[in-house]
């Protein structure tokens, strides 16, 4: 097990190179409660299959998890509904185009790319189960704590920001989900989307999550978790994920709140959080961190 072999010293070196990458992004300032992060801070919490873990870093920090809950809630419904149902609801391309793009959506007829982008997480938000956008939300909430052994909880002061300063794409973007039918309650499939982006923890809750992800759990079929990391490796990162599934070779996600997951399959969970991101919406600090991780211990899944 190659995570296994991370010497607690050199993580602590990675980390403080990692760091001097922040000047290279700048925090989220659309979002008014996200614009109060310091961009200086930085954590990183690694669980390993053995129980092995290791962690550095301001560890008290909690944020929200914003786009880092798409591979959840992508995993919950493969779960609910399975995979064929889910690939009627949306695509598993990935996209050149910003994760809030209404013109790809315009372009690809009203069906979402991809979960990783906002059109899929807001057609996704939309079949959770549940009669209310909080019913949802709680229900969803819980499914992961019980099952992740983690204690994300949704951060009310961080949606009434969100919903203060409501984003006009994504609000676009329902508007057309709607009009193509590809959502059945526009104000509900955005309530639920902006109330599950808000879940917050630290960064520990995080990697809890991402080890759901990472070996085989008696309640998560196989078939699920592989195709989430495969959606992972492919989309999680955006346009630039191309770009890291050569550089880096890991399924991962990030969120505009700063935080980074990267899955090394059947090994461990890498969870971070910074965040000062760069123009595509990555935390930058955090992808260097992961990327000095996989070169040095040869984490890439590819070999």
């Amino acid at each position: 097990m190659k995570l296994e072999k991370l010497d607690p010293n050199e993580l602590i070196n990675w980390v403080q190179l990692a760091k001097t990458q922040t000047h290279r992004g700048r925090v989220c300032d659309r979002i008014p409660q996200l614009a109060l992060a310091n961009p200086d801070w930085f954590a990183v919490h690694i669980c390993c299959q053995s129980g092995q873990s290791y962690s550095t870093g301001d560890m008290a920090c909690v944020f929200p998890l914003m786009s880092l809950i798409k591979p959840f809630s992508l995993l919950y419904l493969l779960e609910h509904f399975g995979a064929e149902q889910l690939l009627q609801w949306v695509g598993v391309e990935p996209s050149d185009a910003p994760f809030n793009s209404l013109e790809q959506l315009i372009a690809d007829g009203g069906r979402p790319r991809n979960p990783m982008i906002n059109s899929g997480a807001i057609t996704l938000a939309d079949k959770l189960p549940g009669k209310t956008a909080t019913e949802r939300t709680q229900s969803f909430c819980q499914w992961l704590n019980k099952l992740a052994g983690c204690h994300i909880q949704l951060d009310e002061v961080m949606l009434t920001s969100v919903r203060a300063s409501r984003s006009p794409s994504n609000q676009a973007i329902a508007n057309y989900l709607g009009e193509k039918r590809y959502i059945t309650n526009i104000n509900s499939s955005l309530d639920t989307y902006e109330q599950i982006c808000c879940l917050s923890g630290e960064v520990k809750d995080l990697a809890l999550l991402g080890k759901l992800l990472t070996w085989e759990y008696e309640r998560i079929q196989l078939q699920h978790r592989q195709m989430v990391n495969g959606v992972m490796l492919t989309c999680g990162l955006y346009e630039a994920s191309p770009l890291f599934a050569v550089k880096i070779g890991l399924p991962m996600k990030s969120g505009i709140g700063g935080g980074l997951l990267a899955i090394v399959p059947g090994e461990g969970a890498i969870a971070c959080y910074s965040p000062t991101l760069d123009s595509v919406g990555n935390p930058v600090a955090a992808i260097a961190l992961v990327e000095a991780l996989s070169r040095n211990l040869g984490l890439s899944i590819f070999g």
